[in-house]
Formats: structure tokens, C-alpha cells, sequence
């Protein structure tokens, strides 16, 4: 276990994440933040297979904050495209003295302090945010929605995920997997297209949306699938051309009978503006806006462009997930489905009820409690 250093005189015990949901105001000196955090691997229930890469885990990062008596938990969630690994991020948070700052509620202060630690390191950023929030709602004694005036019952149905697979068992069972769901996506850019939305369509009829992961590189192959997807109802096409293709984008945007959602194109609130040239909506995930409070100023910027809100994740424990969740009344369409991608989740947060994203009734911060 690693923790930030408070000060060369100071020596701070480690905190043990085997007691991972106790908070005491022993961890607490003085009555100022303190930040911990240990690696921990997300094993995926079945491989990934996408259009750059096939992966099998995800590394990650977990987070804490704790504050006289109140935890906060955040997390970090590393897909290999972010640039951002184990040691990147701990490198980051080793970094981090929150014990600074005597008010917590002075987030965006916070953040500027993130900010000049280390450009980028978006992952490392957000898994303090989200810690932060959870800490302060908890404080507060209201979930974040509520905090922001959201109507938890405006939540969308969640799309969930399923990619290619070269057994057809494999396949089979990953599609069954999929009945509770009202929304399916489907991962493509990796040469079975077509085949793996007409297997699907063997055996549901719910709509379904896709992600082509930058795969698509012919504007008129890209044009071409929108318009076979459209007959097969098909809501949204996800990033359908590498992120430099702006212009090819737009040319496709233009010509395409179903939106075009902006993923690896967008990062944080400045690549809004520029997605509305090229894309009619855009997808927000935590680990790419540096956490809660970005991605809801994303959110707010896009309504007001006039585009589409989606808010996603990367695979991910309950954790990342059920914050994601709390912005979720405000969007379109939503892919909250990492947590339910993993096998080993330490969290209890968020549930699918009906297809349905459903927020922890009334559970103050994020909403989430650690397992165990």
C-alpha cells in the first residue's frame, strides 16, 4: 500500500485494504484528507475482442479518501488505448498531498492542484475525483444526483456489450447473456461485422447500437454500414473512423441515416466543441474526463450545442460505474455495463432493473459499498 506523503517529518501507517470498507478517524491526522491506493487487475468474463486489440483483463488502481470517520472511493481503469498503466498512476497519486487542503468542498481548486502535478494522467485524475465526490456527498449525507437536481427516475436502459468470438459456443453463450437487456452493443471493426450482428439478430430483435472502435477506415465501407445497420435497428454508430479522420467523419456525418457518436475523439470539455463539427453526439466516460466534475460540465456543454449525450465506461468495478450512474438522468442513451463485464467486482453499486439503469436509492456519495 501506497500513500501520499504528508510532509518528510511525517510518517503515515498504511492503511489495509483487507479492511478495504472500514473508516475510522484514526486514518485521519488532523483533520486533513488522506489519499490511499493499491493496484488492482479487472478480470474480464470473456475476452475483448476489439478492432486495435484482445484483451482478457484490465489493470487498475483503487482508491481512498478518508476524512474524519468518512471514506471516499475512487478508481482508475487503464484499457491499454488511455497510454495509462499501473505504474503511471501510482506514480501520479504518490504525488498527491490533499492534506493541503483544510476545505474539501473546494473541488475545482482541486482539481487546478491535479491539473499542475502532470499533464494528461486523466485515469489517475479521475479516481481522485470520484473519491472526492464520494467523500463530500457522504459529508453531505445526499447522493450526487440529488445534489445536482437530477430525477433518478429519468435514467436510461443501459446498452450491454458483446465482441466477436472465434468459438461459436463462446459466441452463443455471450450472446444469451444478453436477454435481460433492452439495448445490446456490439463491438465491431474486427472483420466479422456483419456476421456477428446477423448472429445476434438469430436471436433477439431489441435495438442495438455499435461501436466500430475506430475500425472503419473506407468513408464509403463506413457510409455503406451505416445504411445496412439502419435496416436492422440500429440506434447510434460509435466512433466509426480513427480519430484523425475528422473531415471523413464529417463527410460520413453527413450522409449517414443514423447519428454518429464521438468516443476516442473526445477526451475532455475542449474536444466538445470540436466533436460538434464532425459528430452528432458524444460519448462521456470518467477516465477520460479526469472524473465527475468534467464530465458533468461535458454533459451541460453538449445539451447546450444541441447534441446527444451518452455516458459510458470502461470495464470497470461498481465503483466507477455507480458515479458514472449518477449523471445519468441527464443523457441519452447510457453503456453502463463495465462492472458486469468482470469477474471479480469489490463493490456493490448500481443494478439493472428491467434494462434499466438504476441508482442506489438515497445512498449518500457515489452509492456504492465495498464487498466483505
Amino acid at each position: 500500500m501506497r500513500t501520499t506523503a504528508l510532509g518528510a517529518a511525517i510518517a503515515v501507517a498504511p492503511i489495509s485494504f483487507s479492511a478495504f470498507g472500514e473508516a475510522t478517524k484514526a486514518t485521519v491526522k488532523g483533520g486533513r484528507m488522506r489519499l490511499s491506493f493499491e493496484p488492482y487487475e479487472l478480470k474480464l468474463r470473456h475476452a475483448f475482442n476489439l478492432a486495435r486489440n484482445k484483451r482478457t483483463t484490465t489493470p487498475g488502481v483503487q482508491v481512498r479518501i478518508d476524512l474524519d470517520g468518512f471514506t471516499g472511493y475512487g478508481e482508475a481503469s487503464m484499457p491499454p488505448y488511455l497510454g495509462e498503466n499501473v505504474a503511471s498512476v501510482t506514480e501520479f497519486l504518490s504525488k498527491v498531498d490533499l492534506s493541503q487542503f483544510a476545505d474539501p468542498f473546494r473541488i475545482k481548486d482541486i482539481h487546478e492542484y491535479l491539473e499542475r502535478i502532470a499533464p494528461n494522467n486523466r485515469a489517475a485524475k479521475a479516481s481522485v475525483d470520484i473519491a472526492l465526490h464520494d467523500l463530500l456527498g457522504k459529508i453531505m449525507g445526499q447522493p450526487w444526483y440529488k445534489i445536482w437536481g437530477l430525477n433518478p427516475d429519468k435514467t436510461p436502459n443501459t446498452s450491454y456489450t458483446i465482441s466477436w468470438n472465434d468459438d461459436p459456443a463462446e459466441l452463443q453463450r455471450e450472446i444469451e447473456e444478453c436477454a435481460p437487456f433492452k439495448v445490446i452493443k456490439i463491438k465491431m471493426g474486427v472483420g466479422h461485422d456483419k456476421e456477428l450482428v446477423e448472429a445476434f439478430r438469430r436471436f433477439s430483435d431489441v435495438p442495438i447500437c455499435v461501436d466500430a472502435n475506430q475500425g472503419w477506415t473506407d468513408k464509403n465501407q463506413a457510409v455503406e454500414m451505416c445504411n445496412w445497420l439502419a435496416e436492422r435497428n440500429c440506434l447510434f454508430v460509435e466512433q466509426p473512423m480513427p480519430k484523425e479522420m475528422i473531415d471523413e467523419t464529417a463527410w460520413v456525418r453527413d450522409r449517414s441515416p443514423l447519428p454518429l457518436i464521438a468516443d476516442e475523439f473526445l477526451q475532455r470539455l475542449p474536444d466538445v466543441r470540436r466533436a460538434a463539427g464532425a459528430y452528432d453526439g458524444i460519448n462521456i466516460k470518467l477516465m477520460k474526463s479526469t472524473g465527475m466534475h468534467e464530465a458533468h460540465q461535458m454533459a451541460e456543454l453538449a445539451r447546450a450545442l444541441g447534441m446527444k449525450v451518452m455516458i459510458g465506461c470502461m470495464t470497470e468495478t461498481s465503483c466507477a460505474v455507480t458515479a458514472a450512474a449518477q449523471l445519468s438522468p441527464l443523457v441519452d442513451w447510457a453503456d453502463l455495463d463495465g462492472n458486469l463485464l468482470i469477474a471479480n467486482d469489490i463493490f456493490d453499486g448500481i443494478k439493472i432493473v428491467d434494462g434499466k439503469v438504476t441508482i442506489p436509492a438515497d445512498r449518500p456519495g457515489i452509492g456504492v459499498v465495498p464487498l466483505g
